[in-house]
């Protein structure tokens, strides 16, 4: 036999039993994959305690991995035919292992979920689940764990807890959807990633990204003991939130039983906090504003009550600290605490925390609770070395802010401001007419140059030192409405200074011709004043002059009459008057007779310098002379 012909038969032989071999290896496998087939269902059943039903059966591949494709999937509770479903996917994919195959047995690494829906009920307002197995190997798991957090609730047995393998779920363009009025309504749309588990005894972690309520969400969640997390047991936890209106992060351990508390480290932000409100669909005040907020803080307590200590809040810009007390368990929720700042914008403060700001807003409605956000009790202390209210700069301020039950209260119990000190508050309450507001001020020592810088009033404003007060009442939703229907008096005393913006020798001079005339007309020169008292009533939106009296060198001008806030138009007359010499004193010296329809003049036989009507606005003035042909010459 040539040796070509040897070699051949060699070869044959030598293929011939390595195919037997393989195909005796194979058999096995070969009819494993039958019994994985017939047992993949089941084995899904017994790890969800979900009842499984396979629109189509199993896609076994062997080559170049054991795996397994699942169409028309459904997890339904028990006793239901299917009808309600808690999980459908339209395809399952599963990673198996070919040795337990072997062995007859299903052991899932890797599970991936195509087009996954998981149906929710409402279990509360915010709070959406799906219907608890009744069984399976993870709610038996939990059982056990259980029973290890009963027996040591401060430190659980490690050993007690269920070892079994779990594996990686992945997920991509799932839905979560309930049922409101007989019709499905999605949730969260878009939602894909992962949960890595590797044992039931071991860390877990939950990866997750989605559509919820228009914006898109990042959501980490990781725990080194899931499994006493579940079973009631205190666990750490580290939590991350990320979107466009809120990011959030909590670190710390967590209880979610019936007990359940949280401690550890807290931390948001909001590039605006009205953004984030109606995105979480709080009850949010009609066209009440604010900037961005963020929140690093400790945080602990439970369902009932939050307290968020050693807080570093910086709100539009404005970093300050301070503790909260935050109450969730009562059918008002609250929140209470003092913050300190820098410096802090009031407006921006009473926006996040009160209803007040909505006054400037011309709010409509009535304010119903706090700030933002409707319904919440307040009670807050501040403080702030610096503080701004529009245009106004304050120092070394303290307040407090209080809103319970459609009260809501603002005080500044003590501040500088204008080279001198003031006190003010604001409290609006909520009754079935309307808004009743309270407006009081009180300021002293106020330096009236810096008013006029303050609010670019050029002319017309006394630049002295004085003092000032008001006490005013109204009904209205806004500041304009307040004043139309405001109650109350105002006082107004200035020392030795000036009034830019009015020609006193130029006022008289004109005031003694016939003919009437814009104030503006004498408006270069600048009044030099020796002192300046006002005292006013107001009553149904309009300011009666008690007293408006200022004196200049040896002429004293004395106003009367009326001012409306509605319309901010004038209606006064005025006298000027020589400075009185000081008259012999007689016991049995007559009082002259006094017509309340004119300006007190001063205690003198003095012939008056000028008088005159004052008219037009409040920005535009006119004056009237009166009976020019009887006054000196």
């Amino acid at each position: 036999m040539p040796l070509i012909t040897v070699r051949r038969t060699i070869w044959a032989a030598v293929l011939a039993v390595f195919a037997a071999m393989l195909l005796a290896a194979a058999l096995p496998l070969i009819a494993s994959t039958q019994i994985v087939r017939n047992r993949i269902a089941q084995e899904m059943g017994a790890w969800s305690g979900y009842r499984v039903i396979l629109g189509q059966a199993p896609e076994i591949r062997v080559w170049p991995n054991f795996h397994a494709t699942l169409n028309d999937v459904t997890l339904a509770e028990w006793g239901t035919d299917g009808r309600s479903p808690v999980i459908r996917a339209e395809r399952v994919e599963i990673d198996l292992s070919a040795i337990a195959a072997l062995r007859g047995e299903v052991s899932f690494s890797r599970v991936r979920l195509f087009r996954p829906t998981l149906y929710v009920q409402r279990r509360s307002a915010d709070l959406y689940l799906p219907p608890m197995p009744s069984g399976g190997r993870i709610a038996r798991s939990i059982q056990l764990a259980r029973a290890a957090v009963k027996a040591n609730p401060a430190s659980p047995d490690p050993a007690a807890l269920a070892t079994d393998p779990f594996g990686t779920i992945e997920f991509s363009d799932g839905r979560i959807i309930t049922m409101a009025g007989g019709k499905e309504a999605e949730l969260i749309t878009g939602i894909a990633g992962n949960v890595s588990w590797a044992a039931l005894n071991r860390a877990a972690s939950l990866t997750a990204t989605g559509i919820w309520r228009g914006e898109n969400v990042a959501l980490t969640l990781a725990s080194d003991q899931p499994l006493i997390l579940f079973a009631g047991g205190n666990a750490p936890v580290n939590l991350g939130m990320k979107s466009a209106p809120l990011t959030v992060s909590f670190d710390g351990t967590t209880n979610i039983s019936e007990g359940a508390f949280v401690d550890g480290t807290v931390k948001f932000s909001s590039p605006s906090l009205r953004r984030m409100l109606e995105w979480s669909r709080a009850d949010v005040s009609a066209r009440a504003s604010i900037g961005s907020i963020s929140v690093n803080s400790k945080v602990s307590g439970n369902a009932q009550r939050l307290k968020f200590d050693h807080a570093e809040i910086t709100l539009d810009g404005n970093p300050g600290i301070g503790a909260l007390d935050v109450s969730i368990g009562s059918a008002v929720p609250g929140i209470s605490g003092t913050l300190a700042f820098d410096s802090i914008d009031l407006h921006s403060f009473l926006a996040a925390f009160t209803p007040l700001a909505s006054l400037e807003d011309g709010n409509p409605g009535p304010p119903s609770g706090a700030g933002l956000i409707q319904g919440t009790n307040v009670d807050l202390r501040l403080s702030a070395v610096k503080a701004t209210a529009g245009p106004v700069t304050l120092a070394n301020v303290a307040a407090t802010a209080q809103v319970k039950q459609g009260l809501a209260v603002f005080d500044v119990s003590d501040a500088s401001a204008f080279g001198g000190d003031l006190q003010t508050g604001v409290r609006i309450d909520r009754k079935p007419n309307g808004n009743q507001v309270e407006l009081r001020f009180h300021a002293t020592d106020i330096d009236g140059a810096q008013i006029a810088k303050a609010f670019g009033l050029t002319r017309l404003f006394p630049q002295a030192t004085g003092n000032a007060s008001l006490m005013l009442k109204g009904m209205g939703r806004d500041w304009e409405t307040v004043l139309d229907t405001g109650e109350g008096q105002i006082s107004v005393s200035f020392g030795a200074g000036k009034v830019p913006g009015i020609d006193l020798a130029g006022f008289i001079k004109r005031a003694k011709s016939a003919g009437f005339f814009p104030l503006s007309a004498v408006g270069k020169g600048t009044l030099a004043l020796d002192k300046l008292d006002l005292k006013a009533t107001i009553a149904g939106g309009v300011a009666t002059l008690d007293k408006a009296e200022a004196k200049s060198g040896d002429q004293i001008i004395s106003l009367a009459g009326l001012v409306p806030f509605v319309d901010r138009g004038l209606a006064l007359s005025g006298t000027i008057y020589p400075t009185p010499k000081p008259a012999p004193t007689s016991k049995d010296a007559a009082k002259p007779a006094v017509d309340p329809a004119q300006p007190a003049a001063p205690a003198t036989d003095t012939r008056p310098t000028a008088a005159f009507f004052v008219g037009g606005s409040w920005s535009a003035p006119y004056i009237s002379p009166i009976y020019p042909s009887m006054m000196p010459e």
